[in-house]
Order: structure tokens, then C-alpha cells, then sequence
């Protein structure tokens, strides 16, 4: 009888919600660093993989576009590739904040793991961006053209490439939000 009471003392004070609220902000973060993982390799394997010819005049003359000719895609391609990889190792402190929910030091370690990669996926995005769009749209005033009207498969997947890459850098953002929060409840 006198266990109860203490239970629903407890209870009442909030410090068993408390447990179970950081166990689910751990568990979110885990299955969060697994779709930023997804999202990293999906990306620098679509980028990775893109390729494209176009025969000119004859068969044997070809115009061709992939993506390390540009070092702004190879570049895109390894820092999704690093940022891939991260996560998958940060997975195993990740499982460690789920069954230790009082971890305070890495959580904080992870905290600026996680700022340095979400920087290193975003200068990778938007400079992969920045070629997009003058592959899409090109640049008049210095005479440079548009090529996605010739090579519409190399310009839809680098175009979808970059949309997996941003997406990591949104849940980068969360998962930096939801470490900040379980630090602050200790």
C-alpha cells in the first residue's frame, strides 16, 4: 500500500512522465537519424549515378553530361556520403540515449556533431543548387545556356537528388532541437 502511494506521489510530481517523455525525444531521434541516413545516401547515390549522352550529327559523335564534371557534384556527392556515414555511427549513441536517458555529455557531443554535419550537407545542397539552377535556367549575361532542355534525365535526377539533400537538412534541424530539449530537462 505504502509503494502505491509513493508511485502516485511520484507520478504526481512528474518525474516518471518526465523519464518517458526523454525516452520517446531518444527513440524519435533514433528513427530520425535513420531518414536523414536514407535521405544522405539516396541522395549521393542518385547524384552519383547520373549520366547522360546525346548523339550529335552521327552515332559516334556524342555529347555527354555526368555528374563529376562539375566539382560542385563530386563534392555534393562525398559530403552526402561523410554525412551518410555519421549517422549511421551516431545510430549506436543513439540506441545509448534510449536505454540511458540521463546521458548528458553525449548528448552534448552529439549536439555539435550534429551542427558540424548539418553544415557540411547544406554548403554540399546549395552549392549543387547553385549549378542547378543555372543548368535549369542558365545566365544570359554571361552567355551561359541552359542545358536542361537537352538533357532532361541528368537535370530530373540532380533536381531530385538536392531535394533528398535539404530534406537531411531539415531533420538535422530537429534532431539538434530535440538533443537541445533533453539536455534542458536535466
Amino acid at each position: 500500500m505504502k509503494d502505491a502511494a509513493v508511485e502516485a506521489g511520484e507520478v504526481s510530481k512528474g518525474k516518471v512522465p518526465r523519464k518517458g517523455m526523454k525516452r520517446g525525444l531518444s527513440i524519435l531521434d533514433f528513427v530520425l537519424r535513420i531518414f536523414a541516413g536514407v535521405a544522405t545516401l539516396a541522395s549521393a547515390v542518385a547524384m552519383g549515378t547520373t549520366q547522360e549522352r546525346l548523339p550529335f550529327a552521327t552515332q559516334f559523335v556524342q555529347f555527354r553530361a555526368e555528374f563529376d564534371d562539375l566539382p560542385s557534384f563530386v563534392f555534393f556527392v562525398l559530403a552526402n556520403s561523410i554525412v551518410c556515414g555519421y549517422l549511421v555511427l551516431s545510430l549506436i549513441l543513439s540506441i545509448f540515449h534510449i536505454v540511458r536517458t540521463t546521458a548528458v555529455k553525449s548528448r552534448i557531443l552529439l549536439i555539435i556533431l550534429d551542427v558540424a554535419m548539418m553544415s557540411l550537407v547544406t554548403a554540399a545542397a546549395s552549392a549543387a543548387a547553385a549549378i542547378v539552377y543555372i543548368a535549369h535556367y542558365g545566365n544570359p549575361n554571361a552567355n551561359w545556356f541552359a542545358i536542361c532542355q537537352q538533357y532532361n534525365s541528368f537535370c530530373e535526377r540532380i533536381s531530385g537528388s538536392l531535394v533528398g539533400s535539404f530534406i537531411a537538412v531539415a531533420v538535422f534541424v530537429i534532431l539538434i532541437i530535440i538533443s537541445a530539449v533533453s539536455v534542458s530537462r536535466q
